[in-house]
């Protein structure tokens, strides 16, 4: 359907309205049946004003929608004046796979861009901004920071960003790079003596997008060579975008012009995407891989993969080679069986990596989180690490304290209430603790 498929990303719409289908229409209600629970809540949350709309121009006396559950979907044929009326969409386009790479000059994938991007409330702030940069370059979110763990659509955000802005102006300089071959291309410049050259190819980009910054910190020439590309880009009004896996404030070593800088756009986190989220993108992942999954077999994934997208992709791309050696789709049985050998088991985290990634991540001495210190720098990361401690390694409020130097355990359980009621008030913790857990688990 036209109208609709210029208010929804084409990932989305072959996600939530395929297999949907007008049933009847009757008194100005419009049946709509709908393959399950979660594409009716969805239609019903987020698309219904957009599908009564075009409804509307195709009837005026529409009045309203009703949705109904159905598992074999077929469309009974409307009068001849009310034409429309599938919602199916036979597009071939895809969700992008995310280890294709087929990069052009600029350093961008051309399989990244918003069409394939899907969108949920985990992102959709983020998806908003970079679509909103790209039509107000360099005035309306300059610089645009984006933040969130790892694999979770800030690479497929930011090149989606620069191919569009390569379609709608061919004559702009666009340039897309990692911080990592950053740091590298000022190394070799400098032992090339070729700086002046190699600095100049960035202060000429009319939209400079890097990724991954925080790998700026401890790079000390790296980071002032780019702190005075950055002030040229963003005194000429060009468009810069970066991403990290966290927010400017939490990244270690980083100066506070930097910091300051990187705060003074638009800051969009991207968030663990939520249960229908996972489920949307699965479908668009399953439809890209021509696999035939069943819905319970979608949602248990769903289910049971909630940390990224990458991981989901991970959990889909092993279904999909069992169905291509196998030459059959595998059963809800089988798929829990897979699931339960190869995808479930995590390598455990231990009492010793809790405290030395926290005091890596604060850049602290470990030994000091043990001792007997109220300094304020050392008094945050021991109570974060006693709360997760708790948390993640499920270890008693004794045994913690008996470990922190015989502490008693009700000051173990004063600083997990603490670190726990303040996670709800201050961002900075929060985010603090998000990105040591990333470290945590993204490493497994």
């Amino acid at each position: 359907m036209g109208e609709l498929e210029c208010v929804v990303s084409k990932a989305n719409f072959s996600t939530w309205f395929q297999n949907t289908s007008v049933r009847d229409e009757k008194n100005g209600i419009v049946f709509i049946n709908v393959p399950n629970s979660f594409t009716k809540e969805w239609l019903k949350n987020k698309y219904n004003k957009f599908i009564l709309g075009a409804l509307r121009k195709t009837d005026p006396l529409i009045k309203d929608i009703e949705y109904t559950i159905c598992d074999k979907i077929n469309p009974i044929p409307l009068k001849k004046s009310q034409r429309y009326y599938s919602l199916n969409n036979s597009s071939d386009d895809a969700q992008l796979e995310f280890n294709e790479i087929n990069q052009t000059k600029e350093s961008l994938n051309p399989r990244y861009d918003f069409d394939n991007f899907v969108v949920g409330a985990f992102n959709e702030l983020a998806h908003a901004a970079a679509v909103a940069v790209t039509k107000n370059p360099g005035t309306l979110y300059n610089p645009l920071f984006i933040y969130g763990g790892v694999g979770l659509g800030k690479t497929h955000l930011l090149q989606a960003a620069g191919n569009a802005m390569k379609k709608n102006n061919p004559n702009f300089k666009i340039k897309y790079i990692t911080s990592e071959k950053f740091a590298n291309g000022i190394v070799e410049s400098i032992r090339n003596n070729t700086t002046h050259t190699f600095k100049e190819s960035f202060k000429k980009c009319d939209f400079l997008m890097m990724d991954d910054v925080q790998f700026l910190a401890g790079k000390t020439k790296t980071r002032e060579e780019f702190f005075h590309i950055f002030n040229t880009l963003y005194e000429d009004n060009k468009q810069i975008i970066f991403s990290s896996d966290r927010p400017p404030r939490s990244i270690p070593d980083l100066e506070e012009r930097l910091k300051s800088r990187f705060e003074g756009g638009m800051m969009a986190d991207i968030s663990e995407p939520e249960y229908e989220s996972r489920v949307a993108i699965l479908k668009n992942k399953a439809q890209t891989k021509n696999v035939d999954l069943p819905n319970e077999t979608i949602e248990y994934i769903a289910s049971m993969v909630k940390s990224n997208i990458r991981e989901l992709e991970g959990a889909l791309n092993f279904l999909s080679a069992q169905f291509k050696l196998l030459g059959k789709t595998l059963s809800f049985k089988e798929t829990q069986d897979i699931f339960e050998k190869k995808f479930l088991p995590k390598k455990k985290i231990t009492f010793n990596k809790i405290v030395k990634t926290v005091a890596d991540f604060y850049e602290t001495n470990e030994q000091k989180l043990f001792k007997k210190s109220r300094k304020k720098e050392d008094v945050l990361p021991r109570q974060i690490a006693m709360f997760l401690l708790r948390e993640d390694f499920n270890a008693s409020y004794p045994y913690i304290g008996q470990r922190f130097s015989g502490r008693d355990h009700t000051t173990i359980i004063y600083a997990y209430e603490k670190i726990n009621k303040n996670m709800k008030s201050d961002s900075q913790i929060e985010n603090d603790i998000k990105a040591i857990r990333n470290i945590l688990y993204g490493s497994q």
